[in-house]
């Protein structure tokens, strides 16, 4: 006996929930789980301070990159208080004329909130359009998860950014390096952007993983 069409369809969006339930961080089945050293197991609440659940290394800027970029992550690896709580923070501020080169997350939506100055910014979509603009101080931009997002200094003064992620593990992918810092076949790249044996060398040198800040 063969199933009706509307019990078919139920039955797809039923197991098409479940998965989409399981594309983003679980949610926590504890009030918090402060990891213990090196070992995989929650540190008994009776070890736990409030100094787990504060972080001041974000006071000051960074290290600026050669894009003029100085980032500053807020993650499990330096703050264990987020630990299962399925979110993580960044403190970016740019140089005058300073970049966040094209990159995406590809397990975290993120709000940018501009702390002080101008930053033109935006991200492409999946038909290749473009939304971007420039915000200002007290003005807050979304990037959709998993989508191209970048971010540029336009102003005549520093430029300060706090980013949120709805994952403790967003991942980062910058694009240049990911092309051009990786493996990926020479003769691929030459017909992929139109560019010289010569110049893929350049930018391979200038993207190699071991100069990544």
């Amino acid at each position: 006996m063969s199933l009706k069409p509307a019990l078919l369809l139920a039955i797809f969006l039923h197991n098409y929930a479940i998965i989409a339930t399981l594309a983003s961080d679980p949610d926590p089945v504890q009030d918090f789980c402060i990891p213990q050293t090196g070992i995989a197991t929650c540190r008994n609440s009776s070890a736990v301070t409030v100094e787990d659940f504060v972080f001041s290394g974000i006071k000051f800027p960074g290290k600026f990159s050669e894009t003029g970029l100085a980032a500053k992550p807020v993650n499990v690896n330096v703050f264990p208080g987020l630990n299962t709580l399925g979110m993580s923070f960044v403190r970016a501020d740019f140089e005058v004329g300073g970049i966040n080169v094209p990159h995406f997350h590809p397990r975290a939506t993120e709000i940018a909130f501009v702390l002080q100055g101008r930053v033109y910014s935006g991200f492409v979509d999946t038909e290749n359009r473009i939304y971007a603009k420039v915000i200002e101080k007290g003005e807050v931009m979304v990037f959709p998860r998993g989508l191209l997002h970048f971010q540029m200094n336009v102003g005549d003064t520093p430029a300060t950014l706090l980013g949120s992620f709805d994952s403790q593990n967003p991942g980062l992918l910058r694009i240049p390096n990911a092309v051009f810092g990786t493996g990926i076949e020479e003769k691929l790249l030459e017909k992929a952007f139109g560019l010289s044996a010569k110049e893929i060398a350049n930018l391979r040198r200038k993207f190699a993983p071991h100069e990544l800040s």
